[in-house]
């Protein structure tokens, strides 16, 4: 009899393994079932039933496909995790599948069907909180009004006004009152880029559950939730504050027209045409009137107050929200009263006006400053004395919208605190602490934060993740003119400021991925270049090192495109600033160069290089580290361009070098050793690119220890190689083994983690397992889109490997859709010379080839074959590869005369340009043998594939790939043209080898047994 609870164990069970696997979504494990073959029938809903113990699968194909593919992301998401064997999963799926037929323990008539639950409510972003003693303003009932006045039609009004005048909490107060009246969904967004509105849409669609058919990819999880709002019957609200960039939004804006409850608030300082289109309304918002500002006033300060003093006061400061805000928290923290508030603010100039894009009209500049000054001196004079003002400043030049509290406590941040209290201290002669100890800790810039919050000139919200500290723009602006006013100290101060803040963020900034963390930090840098003039270049430092990291970071999130035009601003700037010969700008051009690269172009971004290292040797001389380092990305870009031979020579010219500039040991002369290992197996010489990467390793680990990154590199690179050539007995445990050494080491979502994980793949893929190759594909995609971005290199590598792992495991019908969906993204994003781009077709002409259409696969070669001659130049690798791959379905079209004669010629080019003991050479000459046999040649064909295998021993080693495939040839043919014994010889020697070197479940062992059986039942 089953037992009583079998059902809730297995979905006990299936959902801790899914909680392990990093809670894959309903949409992913359907796709994955979908590419199993023969495919298995699983859907987003069957999934949710399944895993809340709803049911449980009839197909027990299904049930065994759930835990497989779920167990296998767990071992690379959740390693100390450990899964039920394969026995229990069974028995238990066994026993509630007769629970649930009704055969034993409980009844199937057991589970009810639960009464509908409401659907629940979605709140998304952080709405801000309500200003003290908020006004309820006559713009508040405009906007109130507008919303209102067609009844359920949506309406989208744009607020719009000056910075200061309170757009922002008049839409806030709106947002809370339409939650507090039932809006099913609210969502506040910070607009101020495109990347935060797509952003908040994504969230926002996961949180509803709509269907997405990419999950990972935040445009299309946007798209669809426009049009989810445009065609529900839920009600909605969408706040997009601070549009800075009407661009920004096109596209993006939730439709207006037919929704039945949705409703669009918009806040911005533009008054654009684009902003003010067919179903907008402009909801014009000024100062407050005399008699909001007099409320807000009464409000605020004790009573009583002579209302005459009140509206004076607020005509003072030209009823502009925020800087009542700030007279009023001065007046209460300080205990004074408005007269003499009043005659405090009369006294206050501005010693020198900076204008600025937010230039305010008429006497606002004056009203600005005056009051700043006196909120800042005020708040500078508490507890923790002389912290408030340096603390603001450094606020002043970071991203108003944001700033990690870290960021304002990092070690150079609290030395420049130090040093401008002291500084403070030591200038005034009535500084309260002048002469007392002045360093400042984190608890001090707490407190200190807590000062500016009370006194309305930041907001400091503890509970915000990365973005503690927020500054309104004009506040900043007015600090930063104050600094800069400061007399002959004023440029010098603001220098010291501003590198502060550069080394903070620096000191702040991940080593790996950043995640979350990262865009605030990029903001954050690019506000302070923005703010800084020439204060982050100097003569002697050169540029600050931030810049760069900023562009790194940028284009590690795969905006490939962004970082190159920011590494061409910043070579710019420091030709501007530092000239054409400063380190600084070589450095620049040699990021440019890179940047060029990345982005598709690599032969521009070699010419670039050339040219950079030529400028180089120049004015820094040969032994330079960043001549040697240009030289480095000289040799690399080579060979990404597909030229490995020229990047190996060049590696090798350059080891010299650095073995003579660095030593042995040093980190420079071990990188160079392993780029000069990684080419030298692109050209071929797999088996040379394993011996050299196992004497880096053993050096690594004897001068930098086990976990060092490069050790960790050099064994990812190692293990890969070991693959290339052929070493696959124990290639998922070396794998797996790296994989655990390098997510404890750099964590699981660093770089070269996912790498690790890409190579784990192939490594299950070669071995036979493509299944589990593609389960590991699938989990890997999920988390670079996650991390990287859809549209990162990676991400797109890795889509190119799942679409051919389809294919290889027999769906080729799936892989030519995915690479057919793979190639718009690659022109897009890499452009359509690029290398990666040019291998997705090629792998597209293959497999359309190999799904029977083989004229189709040769006028896509034709195709490719034409591009490569004219990007690479005839004798590059990938072009010689081309024509091999246009021979083979030349042949299977029926002209195999003419295949055997391209194949003739090639081999010919080959031996002239890689050499005859090339794998492509070697490869060539295998073709020729088959085709040769095809034509009825079987003597022939054996005896050229003898001499083939002894020189593919003598170059490579006879546990080669190369030389097993060509044993493999061997035994067929020596069959077919009679020598059934030889075959049978070839074949059982070829099988104790795959099976030592391959494993018994190969593939290729497979087939080798097949055939061995073929021939013994001829003798």
């Amino acid at each position: 009899m089953a037992e009583p609870d079998s059902t809730e164990r297995w979905a006990r069970a299936l959902r801790e393994l899914w909680r392990a696997a990093g809670e894959p979504t309903g949409g992913e494990i359907e796709r994955q079932g979908g590419r199993q073959r023969p495919r298995v029938r699983v859907t987003s809903s069957s999934w949710s039933e399944w895993r809340n113990g709803k049911n449980v699968p009839a197909d027990p194909d299904a049930a065994r496909f759930l835990v497989t593919y779920l167990r296998a992301r767990a071992r690379t998401r959740t390693p100390s995790y450990v899964a039920p064997d394969d026995a229990w999963w069974e028995r238990t799926w066994r026993s509630a599948r007769a629970e649930r037929s009704g055969k034993g323990g409980r009844p199937a008539t057991a589970h009810h069907t639960p009464p509908a639950e409401p659907v629940p409510r979605v709140r998304e972003g952080v709405v801000p909180r309500a200003a003290d003693c908020f006004q309820q303003r006559e713009a508040a009932a405009r906007l109130t009004a507008a919303v209102d006045e067609s009844g359920t039609v949506v309406l989208t009004q744009v607020l719009l006004g000056m910075g200061g005048v309170g757009k922002t909490q008049l839409a806030a107060a709106h947002a809370r009152r339409a939650w507090a009246a039932g809006t099913q969904v609210l969502v506040w967004v910070n607009a101020a880029t495109r990347d935060g509105i797509v952003t908040a849409y994504a969230r926002t669609a996961r949180r509803l559950g709509l269907p997405l058919a990419e999950p990972d990819d935040p445009g299309l999880a946007a798209e669809t939730f426009l049009t989810w709002a445009e065609t529900t019957d839920r009600s909605w609200l969408v706040v997009l504050d601070d549009v800075r960039r009407p661009a920004d939004v096109n596209g993006l804006w939730p439709v207006a027209d037919t929704s039945v409850g949705g409703r669009v608030v918009v806040t911005t300082r533009l008054r654009e045409a684009a902003l003010s289109g067919s179903g907008r309304r402009i909801v014009d918002i000024g100062v407050f009137t005399a008699e909001e500002a007099r409320a807000y006033l009464t409000a605020k300060l004790p009573a009583p107050q002579d209302p005459s003093e009140l509206a004076a006061l607020a005509a003072d400061l030209g009823h502009l929200p925020i800087w009542l805000a700030q007279a009023a928290a001065y007046i209460v923290d300080d205990g004074s009263t408005v007269p003499a508030y009043r005659r405090r603010l009369a006294t206050q100039l501005l010693a020198r006006s900076v204008p600025g894009p937010d230039s305010l009209p008429d006497d606002h500049e004056r009203i600005a400053s005056a009051t700043w000054e006196l909120s800042i001196g005020h708040a500078d004079r508490t507890d923790p004395v002389g912290l408030a003002r340096p603390l603001l400043q450094l606020a002043a030049v970071l991203d108003g919208a944001g700033i990690p509290q870290t960021a304002l406590t990092s070690p150079p941040a609290l030395d420049h605190l130090t040093d401008s209290r002291q500084r403070g201290a030591a200038g005034s002669p009535d500084h309260p602490r002048r002469g007392e100890e002045t360093a400042v800790d984190a608890a001090a810039v707490d407190r200190a934060l807590r000062v500016l919050h009370r006194h309305s000139l930041l907001d400091h919200d503890r509970n915000a993740t990365h973005q503690e500290v927020r500054v309104h723009q004009l506040i900043q602006r007015a600090t930063r003119e104050s600094l800069v006013a400061g007399g002959d100290a004023g440029p010098e101060s603001l220098t010291r400021l501003v590198r502060a803040a550069a080394d903070s963020l620096l000191h702040r900034w991940p080593e790996t991925a950043p995640g979350e963390l990262g865009p605030v930090l990029r903001a954050n840098a690019a506000a302070l270049r923005d703010t800084s003039g020439a204060a982050l270049f100097a003569r002697d430092t050169g540029a600050h090192p931030v810049l760069t990291r900023a562009i790194t970071d940028l284009g590690r999130t795969g905006q490939v495109g962004a970082a190159l035009t920011a590494s061409q601003g910043l070579a710019d700037a420091c030709l501007r600033h530092l000239g054409p010969e400063h380190r600084s700008t070589l450095a620049a051009r040699n990021n440019l160069a890179y940047w060029q690269g990345e982005a598709g172009d690599t032969a521009g971004a070699s010419t670039a290089f050339q040219e950079l290292v030529s400028d180089m040797l120049r004015v820094l001389g040969p032994d330079d580290r960043d001549t040697l380092s240009a030289r480095g990305n000289l040799a690399r870009c080579q060979g990404l361009a597909g030229d490995a031979g020229k990047a190996a020579a060049t590696f090798e010219e350059l080891l010299a070098d650095t073995l003579r500039v660095y030593g042995p040991d040093a980190p420079e002369t071990l990188t160079t050793r392993n780029n000069l290992a990684y080419f030298r197996g692109l050209t071929g010489d797999a088996a040379g690119a394993v011996a050299a990467y196992e004497e880096l390793v053993s050096d690594h680990l004897r001068v930098q220890g086990p976990d060092a990154y490069l050790t960790l590199v050099s064994r990812i690179n190692l293990t890969r190689w070991r693959g290339e050539a052929g070493i696959t007995a124990d290639a998922v445990p070396a794998h797996e083994t790296l994989l655990a050494d390098v997510v404890r080491v750099l964590g699981p979502d660093a770089p070269e983690t996912l790498i690790t994980r890409r190579n784990l793949a192939f490594a299950r893929g070669t071995a036979g397992d493509t299944a589990g190759a593609a389960a590991e594909l699938e989990g890997l995609l999920a988390d670079q889109s996650r991390v990287l971005g859809p549209d990162h290199p990676d991400t797109l590598t890795t889509r190119h490997h799942l679409a051919s792992w389809a294919g290889q495991s027999g769906d080729l019908a799936g892989a030519v859709a995915a690479l057919r969906a793979l190639l718009p993204d690659r022109l897009r994003v890499l452009g359509a010379d690029a290398p990666d781009t040019l291998v997705t077709r090629n792998n597209l002409a293959y497999f359309l080839g190999m799904s029977g259409d083989a004229e189709g696969a040769a006028a896509t070669f034709r195709e490719l074959l034409d591009d490569r001659l004219r990007i690479l130049g005839p004798d590059a690798p990938d072009t010689l590869t081309t024509r091999a791959n246009l021979a083979a379905f030349q042949a299977l079209t029926g002209d195999r005369a003419g295949a055997v004669v391209a194949l003739e010629e090639l081999l010919a080019d080959q031996t002239r340009v890689l050499g005859p003991d090339h794998t492509g050479t070697l490869s060539t000459r295998n073709n020729l043998a088959h085709w040769l046999g095809e034509e009825g040649d079987a003597a022939g064909a054996a005896t050229a594939l003898a001499e083939l295998h002894a020189d593919i021993v003598r170059a490579h080693g006879p546990d080669s790939l190369l030389a097993l495939k060509t044993r493999s040839g061997l035994g067929r043919w020596l069959g077919e043209a009679g020598d059934q014994t030889g075959a049978v010889t070839t074949l059982e020697a070829l099988l104790a080898d795959q099976v030592r070197i391959q494993g018994p479940d190969h593939p290729d062992t497979s087939a080798t047994r097949e055939q061995l059986e073929r021939w013994r039942g001829r003798e």
